[in-house]
């Protein structure tokens, strides 16, 4: 899949990577001759996406990593260093799902667990990327938000406020460091074609019609969809772009 994006740098880390928009995305990259550092807590399908990216012709290695773990991010740099020998570009889209309920019927577990990884996670990545990326004169890092994090979101209160959180740590980091040539975008998702989404859908296909339905398109996206954004986003056309929210959703939050 070439799509003419230009990378100055060699090396682009996917967290979240064993599936869906993650693996989407690290395939893509490395079909641009990038080396990808593939990380998830998952083991089977990250090496499942590397051996992938191997087949296609691609240079990619697995390294595993809990996001919500300062030691572990610190450790995941520290190898990309020692096989690479640097980091250019970083999709941070490790996360996970929304509860399905009411503020009030929530669960402290649940928030804990989706703030741990969705804005605890992206906040330790960059805490660790930006220093490497700074080292290289510079790079890109991409954090996967929502448009959950762009408005309201019905029974997905905690899943929004993270998402929220994202956006906020995204433009935060991208004024921080823009005279520094580290670019910080985010890409925000309507619903998209993952297993993430066939887990909630699958129990009550009206809820897959009402799905495509809340997008004018008439459709739920696509996962190389938002790889394709990702990758426009790292690459040196997008040089003059830093601290957006990039809304990919068919158009829901034009309404």
């Amino acid at each position: 899949m070439h799509m003419g994006f230009s990378f100055s740098g060699e090396v682009a880390l996917v967290t979240g990577a064993a599936a869906g928009i993650g693996r989407a995305t690290a395939l893509a990259f490395a079909g641009q001759g990038l080396k990808v550092v593939v990380s998830d807590v998952d083991n089977a399908g990250g090496e499942a996406s590397v051996e992938m990216i191997r087949q296609a012709g691609g240079e990619a290695v697995f390294i595993p990593c809990n996001v919500t773990l300062d030691s572990e991010v610190a450790a995941l740099m520290e190898q990309i260093v020692q096989c690479y020998g640097r980091l250019d570009y970083a999709f941070n889209n490790a996360g996970i799902e929304i509860e399905q309920g009411k503020l009030a019927d929530g669960s402290e577990s649940e928030f804990d667990a989706i703030m741990g990884v969705n804005v605890k996670g992206v906040w330790l990545c960059m805490k660790h990327q930006i220093p490497l990326l700074l080292a290289q004169g510079g790079g890109a890092i991409v954090n996967t938000a929502s448009v959950a994090g762009l408005g309201a979101a019905p029974k997905m209160s905690i899943y929004s406020a993270s998402k929220h959180a994202v956006i906020g740590l995204t433009k935060s980091a991208a004024v921080e460091y823009a005279k520094k040539k580290v670019r910080v975008n985010a890409v925000c998702p309507a619903v998209i074609d993952t297993d993430m989404f066939r887990r909630a859908y699958e129990a009550d296909p009206r809820k897959a019609e009402f799905a495509a339905a809340m997008h004018p398109v008439g459709r739920i996206g696509k996962v190389e969809e938002i790889a394709a954004a990702v990758l426009y986003l790292c690459s040196d056309q997008a040089a003059f772009t830093t601290g957006q929210a990039l809304a990919i959703d068919g158009g829901a939050t034009a309404i």
